[in-house]
């Protein structure tokens, strides 16, 4: 019988599935898919390592060559870690994490679940309070050595699940939108009386003063979050991992600040970095 999975299927499988998209991709699958149509080369998955290079050579009948260094270097593993005494509750890092490893509510603490992070290093560059770290954890062992096939098989699963629901609520909000839309521009015949209420009484009200009590809570937590890193600089600690941020994280972070000003949370004076910090990036 032929095998019925196609070339990008079974590079997919040879991937570590951390969805760390340091190959230049949004995940695994698309990298798979770059690697199949010739459009990737086959040595840009820092978390694979040389054993993942081999791998890969060996399915595409090509040599060995090194991991590509404009994608990174090979590495022991890391795990996010999250400071509970700078956490906002934001949820920009759950957001960002492709493989549901982060739990937590809007204003709550968050935690990392430690034995489903892949190390992906997507959730540090989106925290407005610099409040997340990875740690390595595996030692002098790296790629492959730091990584078990079932975390990659049990990751992928996460990640395919993150995928589906992510599709599901956008197709949800976009019949929620089209109904509002469909009710809107329907005719309504109202009584009198209700008509008056109407006019008396603006619907949107209680929407508006939801929507300002959301942008209260908010701000009043990126004040506390800027109060506190205050009193870190002054015990000179300073922000941690503002260096060498790539395009795709500062494209994150850059996502992160035109939510804020969609909902009218415009950043401080004092939460801007100092000219150093700023070329740091």
């Amino acid at each position: 019988m032929n095998d019925p999975k196609t070339l990008a299927d079974r590079i997919e499988d040879l991937l570590p599935q951390t969805q760390c998209t340091k190959c230049g991709y949004d995940g695994c699958r698309p990298y798979a898919e770059a690697v199949a149509a010739g459009a990737a080369n086959y040595n840009q998955c820092p978390p694979g390592g040389l054993e993942g290079v081999e791998r890969l050579a060996t399915l595409l009948g090509k040599p060995v060559i090194p991991i590509n260094p404009d994608n990174g270097v090979e590495r022991a593993r890391p795990v996010a870690f999250i400071d509970e005494q700078l956490c906002i509750g934001c949820t920009l890092c759950m957001q960002a994490c492709p493989v549901d490893a982060i739990v937590g509510a809007p204003k709550q603490m968050h935690t990392i679940v430690k034995d489903q992070c892949t190390g992906c290093d997507l959730c540090v560059a989106p925290c407005p309070v610099d409040c997340i770290a990875m740690i390595p954890v595996t030692g002098e062992a790296t790629g492959w050595d730091a990584w078990t096939q079932q975390q990659a098989d049990e990751a992928r699963v996460r990640h395919d699940r993150r995928a589906a629901r992510q599709v599901a609520e956008r197709n949800a909000a976009e019949a929620r939108a089209a109904a509002r839309r469909t009710a809107t521009s329907a005719p309504q015949a109202q009584a009198p009386q209700v008509q008056q209420d109407a006019a008396t009484q603006p619907a949107s009200a209680p929407a508006d003063d939801a929507e300002a009590k959301k942008k209260a809570i908010i701000q009043a937590a990126l004040e506390r979050a800027r109060r506190k890193k205050a009193e870190l600089a002054e015990q000179g600690v300073g922000p941690r991992n503002v260096e060498h941020v790539s395009a795709d994280v500062q494209a994150q972070i850059d996502a992160a600040e035109a939510r804020r000003k969609r909902i009218g949370i415009e950043p401080s004076t004092s939460d801007s970095p100092p000219d150093d910090d700023k070329s740091a990036r």
